[in-house]
């Protein structure tokens, strides 16, 4: 059976609820072509060390690691508004909430996250998110 691009999505939306970095990476690819769309002037890059380039699934792994450390995780909340999907390619469009450990301040920010699913893997993780509020909350 071919497990289509939505299914992979939802699934990978429904281990990162979970929070299990380990769970989640084994939806990636061992090689990813991974992006989080962020300043090139590096701004606000040493409060916010989850935001660098990966490319392979253990840094996959590393990622949602790095991303949960920072923040609280009783303070974080995801809405998401729409998933599309045309062939391999999905769009997750929505919120998230959440709560910079290091400050304490909260911030929301709208995302869009591009993913490619091919044999049931994800081989392509590129989110694009407001920089801006996620800056100042660590800043």
């Amino acid at each position: 059976m071919t497990v289509t691009t939505r299914a992979v999505v939802e699934e990978l939306l429904r281990r990162i609820g979970e929070g299990d970095p380990e769970r989640i990476a084994e939806l990636y690819a061992p090689d990813v072509d991974w992006l989080v769309n962020w300043p090139e002037d590096e701004h606000g890059r040493a409060a916010t060390p989850w935001i660098r380039h990966r490319a392979t699934r253990a840094e996959a792994a590393a990622h949602f690691r790095e991303l949960a450390a920072q923040h609280i995780p009783e303070r974080a909340a995801t809405r998401i508004e729409r998933i599309l999907v045309d062939g391999e390619h999905a769009v997750v469009l929505g919120e998230i909430r959440q709560t910079a450990r290091p400050t304490g301040r909260p911030y929301q920010a709208r995302f869009a996250l591009h993913l490619t699913a091919a044999d049931g893997r994800i081989t392509r993780h590129h989110v694009y998110e407001d920089s801006l509020a996620v800056s100042r909350a660590f800043g």
